[in-house]
């Protein structure tokens, strides 16, 4: 006959019990061990740590041999914080202990058992044993009420937009680096946030007059305020005075490579501002001087084919950083030689970034035209692409619509077949970025897979793998839901593995969100980048059709 015994567990007294103890000698009776564990089949002794575990689970422990139940084993000898047990013996093999919640456990939560070493179940059991799991998210149901596709769409970029709207820096009018810098402010993010303005002003979040007032204002901060260094910007800058703020010990000047996507923003915002009016004519004056004072050539460090990320005023180029390709550059050589005042030639191009991009090996059977093997992090293909019009953009190196393309596909299908086993990846959550995760910042990619997923990756994607892109939005928005969404949309990053979800926004994150979109949707940002004379110009010295 079966036997059935019932315990409640409660974890405040079983805190208490660190081992298994009682008035006969362990020496006595026949050692033991467990064999193995397992929950709902998978094995915990190798992980130490399960996840996905259905809600009703079954742990079954193997012991050495054959072991007997009594209350009081029961009572000092597991451990688990889940409240109430069913233990049982099955019936044909009594080294088999098999366990079971007695009522259903909580979604996508955290739990610990534990058996302690020393005497019960009739045997001297050897070592003790512990492991944790985490239950399933519950994905049947939707978080959020459905809306339709294009309502979805504009309600991230509203949310996002409002990062760089309600969130920019009282002073300046730039974008913050993240949610909580205070008075640092992002070059690279706020070209980004700039980019972002007239997507608001067409999508009616702001007026044409209001986006106006506000590009007039960051414009003259950056002409009036903001330290420069042979006309290009730092990292980091203080929103208030325009103060240089390091961003490593060495990087206290010029940023090139940040400075390239300031300009994309400010060159989209001088074809974008036409009218006639004062402050738009104003808007348009302005960065035009700002665009004429780049010393793009001086970061040849003397004539060298190839541009340099970093010069400081103490430091030199003692960071000594080559901007060469494939990653997140192109947009910078295709600026430098576009310069009216300070441009490149073609052989820096040609020498400096082309140099060493090619790839073409095939990556779950996608070919790959350009970088490192599959692709690295997806910034790659959203940073230069904003503005730069990656749809008939082609030179003898690349077709960038297939790079982009088959770059972003390379990433679904990696998180789809989830190599690493990582809880949670599938063919609708993907995306490996550069983003905060569970153990500081890093840039994510197949191979630097921290198992942690950056809803900007998949969003921006949308250009090119827009069923992949709108299937992770609609998984991201109504199954995890307010997990991931706050105040200016998609928090950057999750865990699913570790249970880590960030309530941090980063500036550079944000922006591709709404520009990468509305990319998508109207094309808006690349068309009026690409209406710009002197990027034209420098996209025809290098080479480029489009």
């Amino acid at each position: 006959m079966k036997r059935l015994i019932y315990l409640l567990i409660a974890v405040a007294a079983i805190a208490t019990a660190l081992c298994c103890e009682r008035n006969v000698d362990p020496e006595t009776l026949p050692k033991a061990i467990v064999v193995s564990a397992k929950i709902d089949g998978k094995a915990t002794l190798e992980s130490g740590n399960v996840n996905g575990v259905s809600l009703q689970p079954q742990i079954v422990l193997s012991f050495s041999r054959d072991i007997t139940l009594d209350e009081v084993s029961l009572a000092t000898c597991l451990s688990f914080t889940g409240g109430q047990l069913d233990v049982r013996l099955d019936e044909s093999d009594h080294s088999l202990m098999i366990i079971t919640p007695a009522s259903a456990l909580g979604e996508f939560t955290k739990y610990s058992f534990a058996i302690f070493a020393g005497e019960g179940f009739g045997v001297n059991l050897v070592e003790g044993f512990s492991f944790s799991f985490v239950t399933a998210l519950d994905d049947t149901v939707d978080v959020f009420p459905r809306i339709s596709t294009d309502e979805l769409l504009t309600k991230v970029q509203e949310r996002t937009f409002a990062y760089f709207w309600d969130y920019a820096h009282p002073v300046s009018g730039l974008a913050r680096e993240r949610l909580g810098s205070g008075e640092t402010v992002t070059t690279g993010g706020s070209g980004f946030g700039l980019m972002a303005i007239p997507v608001g002003i067409s999508r009616g979040f702001i007026t044409r007059q209001e986006g106006a007032e506000r590009a007039l204002k960051i414009v003259n901060f950056l002409k009036d305020k903001a330290v420069t260094y042979h006309g290009a910007f730092p990292h980091w800058i203080n929103g208030t005075t325009g103060a240089t703020i390091a961003f490593s010990t060495y990087d206290n000047g010029a940023d090139l490579v940040e400075t390239a996507f300031l300009m994309e923003g400010l060159l989209t915002l001088r074809a974008f501002f036409d009218g006639s009016d004062d402050t738009e004519a104003a808007i348009r004056s302005g960065i035009t001087s700002l665009w004429e004072a780049v010393e793009w050539d001086h970061f040849t460090r003397s004539g060298q084919d190839v541009l340099y990320w970093h010069w400081s005023p103490d430091y030199d180029w003692k960071m000594n950083m080559q901007v060469r390709g494939w990653n997140e550059a192109l947009i910078v050589y295709v600026l430098a030689a576009s310069s009216p005042t300070h441009p490149i030639s073609k052989e820096v191009y040609d020498k400096g970034w082309a140099s060493g991009t090619r790839n073409h090996r095939q990556f779950y059977d996608i070919t790959l035209p350009l970088g490192p093997n599959y692709g690295g992090p997806l910034f790659f293909a959203h940073y230069s692409f904003l503005g730069l019009d990656p749809r008939n953009l082609k030179d003898v190196y690349a077709d960038y619509w297939v790079q982009n393309t088959a770059h972003a596909r390379i990433n679904h299908a990696y998180c789809a077949a989830n190599p690493k086993g990582n809880y949670g990846y599938s063919d609708v959550c993907w995306g490996l970025t550069a983003s905060d995760y569970w153990n500081g910042y890093t840039a994510s990619s197949p191979t630097n897979d921290t198992g942690t997923i950056a809803p900007t990756a998949a969003l921006s994607s949308i250009p090119y793998t827009p069923e992949e892109s709108i299937a992770a939005l609609e998984y991201f928005y109504y199954k995890l839901g307010s997990r991931i969404w706050g105040d200016y949309g998609f928090y950057d990053a999750f865990s699913l593995e570790h249970q880590w979800f960030a309530k941090s926004y980063i500036a550079i994150d944000q922006g591709p969100i709404v520009c990468m979109i509305e990319n998508y949707r109207s094309g808006l940002l690349w068309d009026t980048f690409m209406r710009d004379a002197d990027v034209l110009h420098g996209l025809d010295i290098l080479g480029f059709s489009y």
